[in-house]
């Protein structure tokens, strides 16, 4: 089956030191679930792969056993030009993502060619019970909505899901959200920032992020770090 070659593959591309390190980043997945490919060699087996006729044998083969079959999984969608197709094997998916970083990495460059699509499918996940499916939700209405397709309205609705969450990369999401939304639509994430009834964690991670880019200026920062000791625990 393509599924075991595909194991047999990734293992013929193990680096054990890497394995090692990479284990230590995702305390939740267990040790025995890494393989140990570098990102760059997940990728290129994926572009490989994606051309195989027998691909969605792969596809619909889950859950899968190893971290890097999750990471080779999300390459192959990623490259998928077809948004429905890409959709489909996305909403199929997603579920069964159980860490940041497979989470992170899932971007299907033709996503942002269908933005008004896309925003019904992100508001779905953003209401979903699963970490990574909030996170992505997240994820994505930060890669696609901050430029032209801005929507003020978008930065109360992360509030809202994150307000109510628990949970330690839901919370970092929408922190990552709002840093970026400072350094893309400033004044409307600053008024926002200094307004809404944001749980002061989460408020004080987004302006830690924000001082740190490089895309914002050092009056802006200034303005920001003084908004961060306003509200500190």
């Amino acid at each position: 089956m393509l599924s075991d070659t595909i194991v047999e593959k990734l293992f013929s591309l193990q680096d054990a030191g890497y394995r090692d390190f990479q284990s230590k980043l995702f305390p939740n997945v267990p040790y025995e679930c890494f393989i140990g490919v570098r990102t760059p060699d997940i990728k290129a087996l994926a572009t490989q792969l994606a051309k195989e006729p027998d691909i969605s044998s792969f596809l619909d083969k889950l859950p899968h056993k190893y971290f890097d079959e999750n990471q080779l999984h999300v390459f192959i969608i990623s490259g998928i030009k077809d948004y429905e197709e890409c959709m489909r094997r996305t909403e199929q998916f997603l579920p069964f993502i159980d860490n940041w970083a497979t989470c992170d990495q899932f971007s299907p460059a033709v996503f942002g060619k269908h933005k008004a699509e896309l925003l019904p499918h992100i508001e779905v996940w953003l209401d979903s019970s699963h970490t990574y499916t909030i996170r992505f939700g997240i994820v994505n209405l930060m890669r696609y909505y901050l430029d032209g397709s801005f929507d003020p309205s978008h930065l109360e609705k992360v509030r809202l899901i994150a307000n109510g969450n628990s949970e330690y990369y839901v919370r970092m999401a929408a922190a990552w959200y709002y840093a970026t939304a400072l350094a893309k639509q400033y004044e409307p994430t600053l008024s926002f920032l200094m307004t809404a009834d944001l749980d002061s964690w989460i408020k004080n991670k987004s302006v830690q992020k924000a001082i740190e880019s490089r895309r914002l200026t050092f009056e802006q920062k200034e303005t920001i770090r003084a908004l961060k000791a306003a509200n500190s625990n």
